[in-house]
């Protein structure tokens, strides 16, 4: 059993592709402060007001993305813990560093209508569906190589306790929450975060009700990740009993309605878009 799970682990690792920066400016001094800025310009230029990406546009002119992608690869909380003192000033950076990453991979593969086009080589048959693109795609931060997986996994929700990450964080799909057309800030993370998960639930795509049926259909997010949602929830409550739709009250449109006099409704969940957040797919 042993041999057969090294085996897996060397064909992974030799399925693997490192997204390498665009190494185009030599390093001088470590800088006092990590920007985002070039971040913001990705995504003012290129996202629109749905969220949607023009990856045709991005991939043909990618100098700001490059350019970011370098500084996350040489920069991280891990390896220059003093340009991030504080909680929301490195939960900020890895937010925006998954979001990022997103971009670069995706470019680095279009044309594609989703992230399942991204396969895995022929001899890891084996692997998952979106194997190749969450799981084979490494990207760089601050020296050390990394899945998708991994950092949204092992990292972000491992080292934060905050489920409001699952509305921020944006993995190239439709069914995703809309990409933000500013980079995430340190100074105003509660808000940003606050803002998205709100906008997420605005949506009917994310949160319908009938009343009629009682019945809720919500996102897939809130099935995958429910005990995120649970854990914070019981914590801030002191420890009693606590329900998806108690999270759900916290953030949903005003006069939502959740429950009657017979109790909560029932909770159905909707299917899951992978198709690529493309502006070219939605003309």
């Amino acid at each position: 059993m042993r041999l057969i799970l090294l085996a897996v682990v060397a064909w992974s690792a030799s399925g693997c592709t490192t997204i390498k920066p665009v190494d185009g400016v030599r390093q001088t001094a470590v800088p006092t402060a990590f920007s985002h800025e070039l971040l913001d310009r990705v995504l003012v230029t290129h996202v629109n007001e749905d969220g949607r990406v023009d990856y045709a546009a991005l991939k043909a002119a990618p100098g700001d993305l490059d350019a970011y992608y370098l500084q996350l690869s040489r920069y991280s909380p891990d390896s220059h813990p003093d340009l991030f003192p504080s909680r929301e000033a490195r939960l900020a950076y890895w937010i925006n560093a998954y979001n990022a990453a997103i971009l670069k991979v995706v470019i680095s593969h279009y044309p594609i209508a989703g992230v399942a086009d991204v396969m895995p080589p022929a001899i890891l048959f084996f692997m998952p569906e979106k194997s190749g693109f969450f799981l084979l795609q490494r990207v760089v931060f601050g020296g050390d190589a990394t899945s998708l997986y991994s950092l949204e996994n092992d990292l972000i929700r491992a080292r934060f306790a905050e489920p409001r990450i699952h509305f921020a964080l944006n993995c190239a799909s439709i069914g995703c929450p809309r990409l933000p057309r500013r980079a995430f800030t340190a100074a105003n993370l509660d808000a940003e975060l606050d803002r998205e998960t709100r906008r997420f639930l605005a949506e009917a795509r994310n949160l319908r009700v009938d009343s009629t049926a009682r019945r809720i259909y919500l996102s897939p997010l809130f099935d995958w990740y429910e005990n995120d949602y649970l854990d914070w929830l019981a914590e801030q409550s002191g420890g009693g009993p606590v329900g998806l739709l108690d999270y759900i009250a916290l953030y949903a449109p005003e006069g939502t309605r959740l429950a009657d006099g017979e109790g909560p409704y029932q909770v159905e969940f909707l299917d899951y878009d992978w198709g690529l957040n493309d502006q070219a797919a939605a003309d």
